[in-house]
């Protein structure tokens, strides 16, 4: 391993997870490492690659459990890996993680992370929730290390027993991080805040709730859609914009989404680049989710001084801290998600203390930068350990 510069590959199933690694590859370089990126083919891959000053390498990676897809895949990965040599590959997602770590390990790379971001399975029944926290034991097992993305995951993967507890572990207090002083500032976007509005078509003075993400059941699109129809024939001063897209995997009810598309206050943006305009131009944020790794979501929204709706779920009790920052309600509670908006809608003060001090808890916990930092610090100590 002396006389060149350690060597990490990133492997991640498709490029829509790039968003999770960019201040981490940043930082790696910075600190000497020589940096690969694998994701299954996409023009996102290159120009993340030429941004950010990496290579980068397509390797088509099916989404789904397809046997033959999967094994052409790992022969792929193992080949690559032979023949970059690196030191450590750092695998995220489940079945990139899947991947990555078979491969890494049957290529004889000494330090093999695995990143879990979310625990697929714990929303399911049957079969197809054996298959998933398999797949989970086989990457961990397959790590020589695995990296969970907040405390509460962690706990579930304890109680799972997907790994020893003492091969676990959480960077700082987890999450991605936020850039706060940049991307996530609130001073930045002021003036987006009636721009926006204006575009949707919401008046002046009214209480507008943001839901920021994929429409689909796994993040209680359906029992917001319940929660604001009540919301609305009690108040009608509030308004929900949802910055997302219709998915096919994982659908919302057809009854769901008609109630969405036809009530007046309801506003669709689609895919939203420049999340932090809606967080401005909001006044509380919702994420009713029913599973989570640690969602971006949240902090984001702390970070633009912005009081957060969420659930009791892993991953949403790490990112938002009930009755300080925002409120907590059972996942797949409608009254109890309506009681909270219907609170926020009232007391405008109310919004303010908590999006003060979740910018504030953001601020000291949560920069991008310290993150990717211990992270990388996560490498150093491994691949010393390897050496020795």
């Amino acid at each position: 391993m002396s006389g060149r510069r350690p060597h990490v590959v990133h492997v991640l199933t498709v490029a829509d997870s790039l968003v999770f690694i960019d201040s981490l590859v940043a930082s790696a370089r910075e600190r000497g490492y020589r940096v690969t990126v694998v994701t299954s083919p996409d023009e996102r891959l290159a120009a993340f690659g030429e941004r950010l000053r990496v290579e980068t390498v397509g390797v088509e990676m099916p989404r789904r459990v397809t046997p033959l897809g999967d094994w052409a895949a790992l022969a792929r990965l193992h080949r690559l890996f032979r023949s970059l040599h690196p030191e450590l590959v750092h695998a995220h997602t489940p079945k990139g993680g899947l991947l990555g770590t078979l491969a890494a390990a049957s290529a004889g790379v000494p330090v093999r992370l695995y990143h879990v971001r979310g625990l697929p399975y714990v929303t399911l029944t049957g079969a197809m929730r054996a298959v998933l926290q398999t797949t989970e034991r086989l990457s961990c097992s397959a790590a020589t290390h695995v990296l969970c993305q907040s405390e509460s995951l962690r706990s579930a993967a304890v109680e799972s027993r997907l790994a020893p507890p003492g091969k676990l572990e959480v960077v700082l207090r987890g999450s991605n991080g936020v850039d706060c002083d940049g991307r996530f500032s609130p001073v930045r976007h002021s003036d987006k805040r009636a721009a926006l509005r204006a575009q949707w078509g919401i008046p002046d003075g009214e209480v507008v709730i943001a839901f920021v993400g994929r429409l689909v059941r796994d993040k209680g699109v359906p029992e917001l859609s319940q929660a604001f129809s009540s919301l609305a024939a009690r108040n009608d001063r509030c308004w929900l914009v949802l910055a997302g897209q219709w998915e096919p995997r994982d659908p919302v009810d057809a009854g769901t989404r008609f109630g969405l598309e036809r009530h007046p206050r309801v506003r669709f943006t689609g895919f939203v680049e420049d999340t932090a305009g809606v967080y401005a131009a909001a006044d509380v944020v919702v994420l009713p989710s029913h599973r989570e790794g640690f969602p971006n979501v949240p902090l984001e929204a702390a970070a633009m001084e912005r009081a957060v709706v969420s659930t009791r779920v892993a991953g949403c009790t790490d990112a938002v801290e009930d009755g300080v920052t925002g409120t907590l309600v059972p996942a797949g509670d409608a009254e109890a998600l309506a009681a909270a908006l219907a609170r926020y809608a009232g007391q405008s003060a109310l919004r303010e203390a908590h999006g003060r001090a979740g910018r504030a808890r953001v601020e000291r916990f949560f920069r991008r930068d310290q993150i990717a930092s211990a992270t990388v610090d996560v490498y150093d100590r491994e691949l010393g350990q390897a050496r020795r």
